[in-house]
This record gives structure tokens, sequence and C-alpha cells, in this order.
């Protein structure tokens, strides 16, 4: 097998499917983002929203949006510099931003059917990115062993 720089196999391992499916979970993650947000808001002024479950609820969200660029960056650099470590990064915390966007589907305080709706196609494409992660490692995981 031929190789280049460091003992690394020649050929492209990185995945396209999966650095798409990245850039698509970010676009609708700031939808995302936005909307909850402005779901919150409206449901704080329309509805009696307990002020310890309002901070909650933002916080969380402000939670989830920064593990969200962490998902990014990790799978982002994981996939283009084929770095198994950064893979398994992306993994462990798109498993949290599961529970989180979990959590914002059943758990927080009012759950509108918007909420389900764009939590569940949240959940849907984390979902798909951690098995192309998944998919993705093992790849790599095979060649570099």
């Amino acid at each position: 097998m031929a190789t280049h720089g460091a003992g690394r196999p020649a050929g492209v391992l990185s995945s396209v499917t999966f650095q798409l499916l990245l850039n698509l979970t970010s676009l609708y993650f700031v939808f995302y983002f936005l909307f909850t947000l402005g779901l919150i808001i409206r449901k704080s002024l329309v509805l009696s929203y307990p002020e310890d479950d309002l901070i909650c609820d933002v916080s969380l969200l402000f939670l989830l949006a920064a593990l969200d660029v962490l998902h990014f960056f990790c799978g982002v650099k994981g996939n283009l510099t084929e770095s198994q470590g950064y893979i398994l990064a992306n993994l462990i915390v798109t498993g949290t931003t599961v529970l989180l966007a979990v959590y914002f589907l059943v758990w927080q305080t009012y759950v509108m059917r918007a909420d389900v709706i764009i939590s569940s196609v949240l959940l849907v494409i984390y979902g798909l990115d951690g098995v192309l992660a998944v998919s993705t490692l093992a790849r790599l995981a095979s060649v570099y062993s």
C-alpha cells in the first residue's frame, strides 16, 4: 500500500456525505436555535412561565448552541484531517446534544407542537450525523490499525 506523510495510507478516507451533513446540521441548528428562542420568549410573555424554569430553558438552549459549535468543529476537523480522536469527540458531543434535544422535545416547561416538530427533525439529523461519524470512524480505524 502506498503511503504519504507519517506513514499514512495514500488516498482520501474522509467522507463527503458526512461533511455535507455536518454543514446541513449547522444550518438547521441556526434555524432551530432562533425559532426555539423565539418560542421561549413568546411562551414567557403569553403563559405563566416560572422564572427559574425560564432561566433553565434559556441556559440549556445556549448550552446546546455551544455544544453544536463543538460538534461541528470536531466533526469537520476529524473528517478533513482523518483524525479518529476528533471524530470520537464528535460522537461524544453528538450524544450530549441528543440528550439536550430530547429535553426540548419532552421535558421543557411548556412543549408546543412546533417544539415537537423542530426538535424531532433535529434528532433525526443528529442521528444521521452519528451514523455517518461511526461509519467514518470505522473506515479510519480499519485502515490505520
